[in-house]
């Protein structure tokens, strides 16, 4: 006996008659790819921890001195607030930021204190504290990160914060 199916294009084609041990196999396949076609929600959460454990990272690069890793944290098109006017693309970044890493002591460290990711799991927020060498709070900083692959976070907006001592009205 054959069972007849419709194709695609409205057609009826017969079909050889099916082993019952494959119904159960065919029908666990359609299941698997429904599963890997409908959307997944995002997991914000573990997003953020990726973004705190990115800025991190990028934090240690000024640690230790390592101004090639903190390239690799850039975004091509990242603009930062470092300056009068913004600075635009990672190189002209990257150039003004060299002179932070020439010194064999760090100018200053910053950590995450909060992250938040937009419920695509795309863009993210972090800002933090900066600190001086010393420890004293003098700024803070917002940093915009994008993913730009599963797991990779790159930076495409920076700005620092001085912290105003000012008495508030």
């Amino acid at each position: 006996m054959q069972l007849p199916v419709v194709s695609f294009d409205g057609a009826v084609v017969p079909l050889k008659r099916l082993r019952p041990r494959t119904i159960p196999v065919l029908l666990m396949c359609a299941a698997l790819l429904g599963a890997c076609a409908a959307p997944s929600p995002r997991d914000t959460a573990r997003a953020e921890r990726e973004v705190a454990d990115t800025e991190r990272a990028f934090a240690k690069t000024m640690a230790d001195r390592d101004f090639t890793a903190f390239k690799t944290f850039l975004a091509d098109d990242t603009i930062f607030f470092s300056g009068p006017t913004p600075l635009r693309g990672k190189q002209r970044v990257a150039d003004f930021w060299q002179r932070f890493y020439e010194k064999p002591e760090p100018p200053f460290s910053w950590q995450p204190e909060q992250v938040q990711v937009l419920e695509s799991g795309d863009l993210a927020l972090s800002t933090g504290p900066v600190r001086d060498p010393k420890g004293k709070l003098f700024a803070t900083f917002t940093s915009i990160w994008r993913r730009e692959a599963p797991g990779q976070w790159r930076i495409i907006f920076d700005k620092g914060n001085d912290i105003c001592d000012c008495a508030k009205p």
